[in-house]
């Protein structure tokens, strides 16, 4: 089943490409309507919090791994970005969940940074309530909107003081 709606996702996003004047492809979604879908389809978006939050040294959070490599090795990175300020999602979250809802969306899928909950890694090291907060007020905004949340624990941005102990060992 899964395997068919991507396959038929796809094929809508193939079908939606055009060619405009400047014979660059642009993406028309015209063409695209819950009406092709089966009832009960969730239609949602999602993010990784390393790429969307920004607010890297903000709110309490602690360095990921990501902050350091991308850091460290900018050349790595085909634009050199990193995840400093990324959209911004940490302060435009409501202005974000806006869009979501006049998109008629029905669901988000968000990851939380660990950095975020446990800057030092562990229970151990102390939770941030900020961190804590933010994610809450985000849920409590979604929900609010009609949009239900969906949660990834961990999208790969283990905290920096994680691997710092465990090189070390």
């Amino acid at each position: 089943m899964a395997f068919k709606l991507h396959f038929l996702f796809s094929l809508l996003l193939v079908y939606s490409l055009t060619i405009n004047e400047a014979g660059m492809i642009s993406y028309g979604t015209s063409c695209l309507n819950r009406s092709g879908f089966p009832v009960g389809f969730i239609f949602g978006a999602a993010s990784s919090s390393y790429q969307y939050e920004g607010a890297a040294k903000e709110g309490g959070r602690g360095p990921s791994i990501w902050d350091t490599y991308t850091h460290k090795y900018p050349e790595k990175i085909a634009d050199r970005s990193n995840g400093d300020v990324a959209v911004d999602a940490y302060h435009r979250y409501k202005e974000d969940v806006g869009i979501m809802k006049q998109m008629n969306l029905d669901a988000y899928r968000l990851s939380i940074s660990w950095s975020r909950i446990l800057p030092k890694g562990r229970l151990s090291g102390g939770v941030n309530r900020e961190g804590i907060n933010y994610y809450n007020n985000l849920i409590n905004e979604l929900l609010a909107n009609g949009i239900k949340p969906f949660v990834t624990i961990f999208h790969w941005d283990l905290p920096q003081t994680l691997e710092h102990e465990y090189e070390a060992s």
